[in-house]
């Protein structure tokens, strides 16, 4: 029995089944995804979406759809779906689908007349090519199978619509042809492992409808070309596979291949071992750069994401030299005090307050899992220095240390926290000033350095931060605490101080060191329990607030207003569990495994297999953002740490 099942009838109503996503990656950073039923919902849906590095280094959709038409004694069933403009669905192949269900890789079973078809598909883990694999279970008549592929050839951000340049001629390869549309883009290779039948008959298919762009304000029709199409007799009990990549493979070799790669994987007949293979996902290996991406389907890499999701992708299973890599990766790009934050090469922002705050906590798990204390000093004791002394002399972004000890930052239109939407040119949650999180992990940094320092003997370093760390924690009672209304202020600029209740003063009942005490973490996380924690995460404003929004949905505009001001976000569980943990022990943990059994849920809710990015504030919690985020499996997998520590101990 399948972990991951939907049954015909959850498949055939298009409500249920269109919002649930799959996602397969590579480690290049190439990836295939769609929904359950394979009608694409979204620009960034595609069979063989790949980096183009000859045209800007960004995914770029090759390989939109492939419709299956099965044929038997002159009828024709088309398995394939697409919705286009008005919201008529042809061809409906939907209905002829019996079930669905994934184990190491997602299986689709059709019956169409007297024929039972299931079909496969795996994503290669070190090519950018994707097979599908076609196995004929049952007919009771002679049976071919035709194969159209619908190309798009275009940035994953944008849309594709009939052209003039588009190059339409194919050349023949083994078992297949190879295209490219446009100059610069790799070639496209399309083969099968069985002897076909090719038809070059191109030809354009308009205004197919991506309802998920529609919903969210953006443009949503596209123009796909279809080449032609495969056409093979198909016996009972065969196995045929289909393979589109960027470089030719011998026919021959490509079920082999399939098997292979199967036999690699982890199934996913578990929660657990859902979250460990799309963990995998987000780490991709490109020459000699190890990174974290953000999320899928849109996301690249983010540095204050790979922080604070590394430790929880690699640490958990016991992968510490991915950690070292990517952490080695990411110390190259460091500029000043500062990671970047957003984007790769030329292009780079560093406009985090907090990205290099949280270099050190993954540091720290990193030491702590590992034991590496010494060789964590050894390899990134400059590093740190480094940044700890660019933050108090001060740098970009009026980031400062007060004479308190307390770290100050932000300028006006600037968002430099992690709640960083801004809406027409204005920040939602400007946050200027002493922010609760960003001080929490500025003592836990020093603190930690300091640790280091006085194991491996840096009496400079010692002499020059010790008074610092023991100013620190009066300083950030005084500026944050109140004891009437029993919770940490969310940030303070001169005389003003925001009392929103807001998740982040949840850190402060995390992170290894604290600036505040055990009895106000008790009351910060009873604080969040009753006003933010939900069965999906952490809501990022409590519902009390005027302010607050409970639906993330609608226009760019609408979604961003929401983004952090209710929107749920499930990372932030991971640091609320272990501040509740650390409170109460073995005897909060019923409560944490029951939030944690919630959670569990989501694998079969939007993102098939993973967890979302963010969701609504309100029941029923609908998921929303990108169908697969790297800080939510990454904290989730902490949490299930963090409970069988608790258990054993």
């Amino acid at each position: 029995m399948s972990y991951i099942k939907f049954d015909k009838n959850q498949l055939v109503n298009l409500e249920y089944s269109l919002r649930r996503e799959l996602i397969r990656s590579n480690r290049g950073g190439s990836y295939a995804s769609s929904t359950i039923i394979n009608c694409n919902t979204r620009k960034y849906h595609g069979m063989l979406v790949t980096p183009q590095p000859e045209i800007d280094h960004e995914n770029h959709v090759l390989l939109s759809s492939l419709d299956e038409t099965v044929i038997q004694q002159d009828a024709e069933f088309n398995l394939g779906i697409h919705k286009y403009k008005g919201g008529t669905y042809i061809p409906k192949g939907h209905k002829y689908i019996r079930d669905f269900s994934v184990q190491e890789v997602p299986k689709i079973q059709y019956r169409v007349g007297g024929a039972i078809l299931s079909r496969e598909m795996i994503f290669i883990s070190r090519e950018d090519r994707v097979i599908v694999r076609y196995t004929l279970e049952e007919a009771n008549a002679p049976t071919r199978l035709r194969l159209r592929p619908f190309l798009a050839f275009r940035n994953v951000h944008s849309l594709c619509k009939e052209n003039i340049y588009a190059d339409k001629k194919y050349e023949k390869v083994d078992g297949g042809i190879r295209m490219k549309l446009y100059h610069g883009y790799s070639d496209l290779y399309l083969q099968i492992s069985k002897k076909s039948e090719y038809t070059h008959a191109p030809d354009w298919y308009y205004n197919i409808e991506y309802q998920e762009e529609m919903e969210r304000g953006y443009e949503y029709l596209e123009d796909l070309l279809v080449p032609g199409f495969f056409e093979f007799d198909f016996k009972p009990g065969e196995t045929v596979c289909f393979s589109a990549g960027t470089s030719s493979i011998s026919p021959l070799s490509i079920k082999r291949l399939f098997t292979t790669e199967i036999n690699r994987r982890t199934p996913r007949d578990s929660f657990e071992h859902c979250m460990l293979n799309a963990a995998e996902q987000f780490i991709v290996k490109r020459r000699t750069k190890t990174e974290v991406i953000a999320g899928f389907p849109w996301f690249g890499r983010r540095g204050r994401d790979t922080f604070v999701a590394l430790p929880g992708l690699t640490l958990t299973s016991g992968n510490a030299n991915t950690c070292k890599a990517v952490i080695d990766t990411m110390v190259k790009e460091l500029d000043g005090p500062f990671f970047p934050n957003n984007g790769g090469g030329k292009n780079r922002d560093f406009n985090s307050i907090d990205t290099s705050l949280w270099f050190f906590w993954t540091l720290q798990q990193y030491a702590t899992q590992t034991g590496l204390h010494q060789e964590v000093w050894k390899d990134y004791g400059r590093v740190m220095k480094q940044i700890l002394v660019g933050y108090r002399a001060g740098t970009h972004f009026n980031i400062h240390m007060e004479p308190s000890g307390l770290i100050y930052g932000g300028v006006p239109g600037m968002a430099i926290t992690w709640m960083d939407a801004v809406v027409y040119g204005k920040p939602v949650t400007p946050r200027i000033g002493l922010a609760v999180e960003v001080n929490a992990l500025w003592y836990n940094a020093i603190r930690f350095t300091l640790e280091l320092a006085d194991q491996f003997g840096d009496a400079k370093f010692i002499g020059q931060w010790r008074e610092i760390t023991e100013m620190i924690p009066d300083a950030f009672v005084r500026t944050f605490w109140n004891e009437e209304k029993g919770y940490l202020a969310d940030y303070i600029d001169g005389d003003y101080t925001d009392w929103s209740v807001r998740p982040n003063m949840v850190f402060t009942t995390s992170l290894p060191y604290s600036p505040v005490c055990e009895e106000i973490r008790k009351q910060v996380l009873s604080k969040i329990k009753q006003e933010l924690l939900t069965p999906r995460g952490l809501r990022t404003l409590t519902p009390v607030s005027a302010a607050y929004r409970g639906v993330y949905f609608g226009d760019q505009t609408e979604r961003d207003q929401a983004y952090h001001q209710g929107t749920v976000w499930p990372w932030l569980f991971g640091h609320f569990a272990e501040g509740y943990l650390r409170i109460h022990g073995k005897s909060g943990l019923s409560f944490i495994k029951g939030y944690y059994e919630e959670i569990s849920q989501m694998v079969t809710e939007h993102g098939v297999g993973s967890i979302s990015e963010i969701c609504d504030g309100d029941p029923p919690y609908t998921p929303r953002g990108a169908i697969s985020q790297a800080c939510s499996v990454a904290e989730i997998l902490r949490v299930n740490q963090l409970i069988r520590e608790y258990e054993s101990d």
